[in-house]
């Protein structure tokens, strides 16, 4: 008798994607939301969805860590959503300082208090079984294995920082500027180099080193990938 509990490699990898996204503030990280192919959510935490205004996304404001919990149990059940966009893990972080800080007037223990709920809560919202995209504010933050000073996420407590893409398969960072004409261009940087925190974890590397900064293109391009392999192509 088969088990619904039980799939495998295959089947897994072309299920869902799960990516996180850091930049710098304004650089288009809520924007993001919109390049999204299918039903979604935002847990908006950041208050600023003026990028968004020409489209019709569904919005659930988050503002105390009830609010995320709430948020989390309705999704943890809903077959409306494709996606779930977490904008942005940095704010979500610091809402869940704040109210640590209420309750316990030891800083240190509360900064522990949050850093080992906020790991619980990426790790919970990761496992959905949706798509999921978390974005992150971007500061310069320590790599504990080289001791390199890389840009990558920021969060309320380094310990959160450094370890959010270790919970991801895919972390990009996300690139802008101007080009000869004053046109705004954005990329997806899917590779670490000597400046930026960025992975792309798969065996055959299916993604560019830099990659057009479309949620339903990295989609489309990774479990498109997978499906070849499932189909042994």
């Amino acid at each position: 008798m088969s088990n619904p509990n039980i799939t495998n490699t295959k089947q897994e990898a072309n299920r869902y994607i799960k990516v996180l996204v850091h930049a710098p503030a304004g650089a288009g990280k809520t924007r993001l939301c919109s390049t999204i192919k299918g039903k979604a959510l935002i847990l908006s935490a950041e208050g600023g969805l003026r990028s968004l205004k020409a489209y019709d996304i569904d919005v659930w404001k988050i503002t105390s860590m009830a609010d995320l919990t709430a948020a989390y149990n309705y999704l943890a059940t809903d077959l409306i959503y494709d996606w779930v966009c977490l904008d942005s893990i940095s704010e979500i972080s610091e809402v869940c300082l704040t109210e640590e800080k209420t309750t316990n007037k030891d800083g240190r223990k509360a900064y522990g208090e949050m850093q080992d709920k906020m790991l619980q809560i990426i790790r919970a919202f990761r496992d959905l079984n949706k798509n999921v995209y978390f974005s992150a504010k971007q500061e310069r933050i320590k790599d504990e294995v080289s001791g390199t000073m890389l840009y990558g996420c920021q969060a309320a407590g380094s310990k959160i920082g450094s370890a959010l893409p270790y919970f991801f398969d895919f972390v990009f960072a996300l690139h802008n500027w101007k080009d000869d004409e004053g046109n705004i261009q954005r990329a997806f940087q899917t590779q670490r180099d000597t400046q930026y925190e960025a992975k792309s974890r798969g065996e055959d590397n299916e993604l560019e080193f830099i990659e057009t900064p479309s949620l339903a293109h990295i989609y489309d391009k990774v479990t498109k990938q997978s499906t070849k392999q499932t189909q042994g192509e």
